[in-house]
């Protein structure tokens, strides 16, 4: 057994005989052992729990280092007590007269500061960073309205008993003061660190208002001369010692997290009431001078609350208000913050709106955190460079745009905002396309002037993208023709089938003309394949169905050349692939193929069964339709084979 572990053993012994003590104590107050095993248990259980308890702490010491200061002081505390029972219990418990103030109340009292002393360490050593300002108010508000209340109630009856020397009242009122201390000071510093209260501050509180209940009763008794040994008043001492000391040894669980919302709110009001409460009470009977600084204290603490909170709420209030008109992503001003300036624009200005070309493309390439970075490394360099007085805002998604002040020079103003969003690198080209109006000029109000320069803007980008991506695939499709003019009719063939099976799959817009590209370009790699390949009339062998495997994979790389075709080209890259997982290259299946690769794969299918080929017949299009039926669910998706055979049914009926 570990030294830790005897000392642990031995710590809760000692603690297990401070709590049978303290049972023994009760049983004798409440039932009756016999008068003279009432009387030792009355005369020597007194200083055996607290002494028991205070080496308990020792013990766990012994064998700890965390914390060993703060709980060296509360067994300290303990031990000091359980002296001044036991003072009393050998020299004072015969005496006639009793002297007071004695040896013993010296010791008792030196169990204070102590005490104090240990919650100060062991706050300090659990507080972390510590509390905010307002949480060490909600403290100060806490331990006041506690001191104010127990000052009203105890001070008063013991100042005003007669009897006594000054001294002598003086150390009765030591006692009160010292628990209204404790208990204040418990929640003055655990408030600050609300969201650690555990079972240890629990006890802690628990047994230092045990010690506060029974002396302020103790007091007032002796004040009215009501007070009588061997009640149920003698086993509070026990019984806040034997608490105490199971402080240090309850597993440190939180009982409750930090304070949110409505208790957060409760806890100042609370205590807040009891100082004015006490305040309240002084006008219709008089309470001591020390419980009306106590409450006064307290609701200058409520005050000072008040006005923290007032100013953190008006610093959390700018702070929303930023936020609400800032793109996080960029830091720029947001579509609100936009409207928001444009309602204050008196003089003619330059709207511009931007939108970024290739973005799409980049995103699905790259991912979504490259996109977001790009994003905000353009956004950066937009703020930076526009003209001074000029301000940048992130509309959403790739969008941007720039109000500059002037409408002489809105043209190069554009032109220029557009240059600084341009970015290119390996496998990728970013432009932007643009839109500008006059403000107050050629537009009357905010929402004419968003419309006019988002049509100037897509009208650009639709220009822009005929030229672009239209071009490198026009320029692709017109050297597979020169080369192979069947393979041109067949691509022609596929393209005009799929946009059609598109159409009754839902595709629209973007996402068709992508379709039409992939359609036209799916067998461009087929130009690095051996003619002696392509037109054998016989079956291939496994090494010739080497090569033409690696068709999809050349196709990629030669459409992925042109930057505006990078999507066209990793969904060429999959057109040979089956729903089963049975294709080439990369083997995946269903739902994980690209729409548009599943839906050339069928169009592909029926052009080159319809067809004839070096190595057989065509075959009619019912018998196509057939075969089609019978590999879907294998080789193709059901739903494309569904909407080809309504496609192709369709345009049969049409030509009859």
């Amino acid at each position: 057994m570990s030294a830790r572990s005897r000392s642990d053993l031995v710590g809760l012994v000692l603690f297990a005989l401070a709590v049978v003590g303290v049972s023994v104590h009760f049983f004798s107050l409440l039932v009756g052992l016999g008068p003279t095993l009432d009387g030792l248990a009355d005369r020597w259980l007194g200083p055996l729990v607290p002494m028991l308890a205070g080496a308990s702490i020792l013990a766990r010491c012994l064998g700890r280092r965390r914390e060993r200061a703060a709980w060296l002081l509360v067994a300290f505390s303990l031990i000091l007590w359980g002296a001044g029972d036991g003072y009393y219990s050998v020299v004072l418990w015969d005496a006639d007269p009793m002297p007071f103030p004695s040896i013993a109340d010296a010791l008792w009292l030196s169990f204070y500061p102590f005490a104090a002393a240990a919650l100060l360490v062991l706050v300090r050593s659990r507080r972390g960073g510590g509390g905010s300002r307002v949480s060490w108010l909600d403290g100060a508000i806490g331990g006041f309205g506690i001191a104010a209340a127990g000052a009203a109630a105890v001070f008063a009856p013991s100042v005003e008993a007669p009897g006594g020397s000054a001294f002598a009242v003086a150390t009765n009122l030591a006692y009160p003061l010292g628990d209204l201390l404790l208990i204040a000071l418990v929640i003055g510093l655990v408030c600050p660190v609300a969201a650690r209260i555990d079972r240890t501050w629990v006890a802690l509180a628990l047994g230092f208002i045990i010690f506060g209940v029974t002396d302020s009763v103790y007091l007032f008794q002796i004040a009215e001369d009501t007070y009588a040994v061997g009640t149920i008043l003698d086993g509070g001492w026990v019984l806040g010692a034997a608490v105490l000391a199971s402080a240090a040894w309850v597993p440190e669980t939180t009982v409750r997290s930090a304070a949110r919302g409505w208790s957060a709110f409760a806890f100042p009001c609370v205590f807040g009431v009891l100082g004015l409460g006490v305040l309240v009470y002084d006008h219709f009977h008089r309470v001591h001078l020390l419980a009306l600084v106590l409450a006064a204290g307290c609701l200058v603490a409520v005050l000072g609350r008040m006005t923290l909170v007032f100013g953190e709420n008006l610093r959390m209030l700018a702070a929303s208000r930023e936020e609400a008109t800032t793109d996080s992503l960029t830091g720029l001003g947001n579509r609100r913050k936009l409207l928001l300036d444009l309602e204050q624009i008196a003089e003619p200005s330059t709207l511009v709106l931007l939108d970024l070309d290739g973005f799409k493309a980049y995103n699905d390439t790259f991912g979504h955190l490259a996109g977001d970075a790009l994003l905000d490394r353009l956004g950066r360099s937009l703020a930076a460079s526009i003209p001074d007085g000029a301000s940048a805002y992130r509309m959403g998604g790739d969008e941007f745009c720039v109000v500059a002040p002037g409408a002489a020079d809105a043209s190069a103003i554009a032109i220029a905002a557009a240059s600084f969003l341009n970015a290119e690198g390996d496998g990728f080209e970013i432009t932007s396309s643009y839109g500008f109006v006059t403000l107050l000029e050629e537009a009357a109000d905010t929402s004419a002037a968003l419309r006019l320069a988002d049509a100037r803007m897509y009208a650009q980008k639709q220009r822009r993208r005929a030229s672009a991506g239209s071009q490198s695939k026009d320029v692709l499709v017109r050297a597979l023709g020169e080369r192979n003019p069947l393979l041109a009719d067949h691509l022609a063939d596929v393209a005009e089938l799929a946009v059609d099976i598109g159409c009754r799959l839902g595709l629209a817009g973007h996402d068709l003309e992508q379709l039409r590209h992939v359609a036209e370009l799916h067998d461009v790699g087929k130009v690095a394949i051996p003619d002696a390949i392509l037109v054998k009339e016989g079956p291939l062998d496994e090494e010739e169905w080497a090569f033409v495997r690696q068709h999809p994979l050349i196709g990629e790389r030669i459409v992925g050349a042109a930057p505006d075709l990078a999507l066209v080209a990793r969904t060429v890259r999959s057109t040979h692939e089956r729903w089963d997982g049975l294709g080439y290259p990369d083997g995946i299946c269903g739902a994980s193929i690209p729409i548009a690769a599943r839906i050339v794969a069928v169009c592909d299918a029926v052009s080159a069964m319809v067809s004839d080929r070096p190595y057989r017949d065509a075959v009619d299009l019912p018998e196509a339709l057939a075969e089609l039926d019978r590999c879907a669910g294998t080789q193709f998706d059901p739903d494309v084979v569904v909407a080809a055979r309504a496609a192709l049914t369709g345009a049969i009926a049409a030509a009859a």
